[in-house]
């Protein structure tokens, strides 16, 4: 069983089956109706003058622990901001990555306050989560976010033909995640605004930039495109504007580096600091 397995079956098995006990779906439901409007987050990529930055708050990963041992969720996400950031990724997982949904809210609050004295637009939030069921897409909506990502892997066709709908009737935008062609063949009938290539091998974790920049010619340049995993540097960055890409999601680059508002100018600018 892979780790993408084990969470998959903890979400299915322990973890969602209590959060639905807990809150139930009418409840939430009713939650969702009354959250703030969301956000465009693809128009909000697609403004970026090169390859946009959906900057990842990220506090642990199963792999390597915790990322950063001063791990404060609203302020790296007002530092991300501040620095350029399109979009803001929020990885709410709490078993596997001691993330939370809570998250959401604190950041979406602790934004609009800093962004009042600015002329800068609000930034666009994305739930990060393991997504399998509807309960999870209304969650992220009364949480505040402005999208969610929906992993191919993990779900069948028709599980994931619903939940794309399902997003998309709450006013938010899914990045559809695939691995490798297979899966992108899979998900481009369904007429996708986002399409994310993961370039993490889902087997042995390995990870190649080269992986997204293969599938690039083969998705419409009207879908947005996102290349998600081993951005580590202006040079990666540059090869992603080169070849077509329209965004990057980059996560333990920004979380781990001494200076993340220093890291977001480099990835944005292709300049250091």
């Amino acid at each position: 069983m892979t780790i993408l397995d084990r969470i998959v079956d903890y979400k299915r098995t322990k973890e969602l089956p209590c959060r639905m006990r807990d809150l139930p779906l009418e409840a939430l439901r009713a939650r969702a109706a009354v959250a703030p409007p969301p956000r465009d987050f693809v128009a909000a990529l697609r403004s970026a003058p090169d390859v946009a930055l959906i900057a990842e708050v990220k506090r642990a990963s199963p792999s390597k622990g915790l990322l950063r041992p001063d791990f404060d969720p609203s302020h790296l996400a007002a530092t991300y901001a501040a620095n350029g950031a399109a979009a803001i990724s929020v990885l709410t997982d709490e078993p596997f990555f001691q993330g939370s949904l809570a998250y959401i809210t604190q950041i979406r609050s602790q934004l609009a306050s800093h962004l009042l004295a600015s002329d800068r637009p609000e930034v666009s939030l994305l739930r990060k989560d393991f997504i399998i069921y509807p309960y999870q897409i209304y969650e992220a909506r009364a949480a505040g976010a402005d999208a969610l990502l929906l992993i191919a892997a993990i779900l069948p066709d028709a599980d994931l033909a619903e939940l794309l709908s399902l997003t998309q009737a709450q006013g938010m935008a899914a990045l559809i995640e695939v691995h490798d062609r297979e899966e992108l063949m899979r998900v481009l009938p369904l007429a996708p605004r986002l399409v994310g290539v993961n370039n993490r091998n889902l087997r042995d974790f390995s990870v190649n930039v080269d992986t997204c920049l293969r599938l690039r010619s083969l998705v419409p340049p009207d879908v947005c495109f996102v290349a998600e995993s081993g951005i580590q540097t202006r040079v990666d960055a540059a090869r992603l504007a080169a070849s077509g890409v329209d965004a990057m999601l980059v996560g333990e680059a920004l979380v781990t580096a001494p200076d993340p508002g220093a890291k977001v100018r480099e990835l944005i600018s292709g300049r250091e600091g």
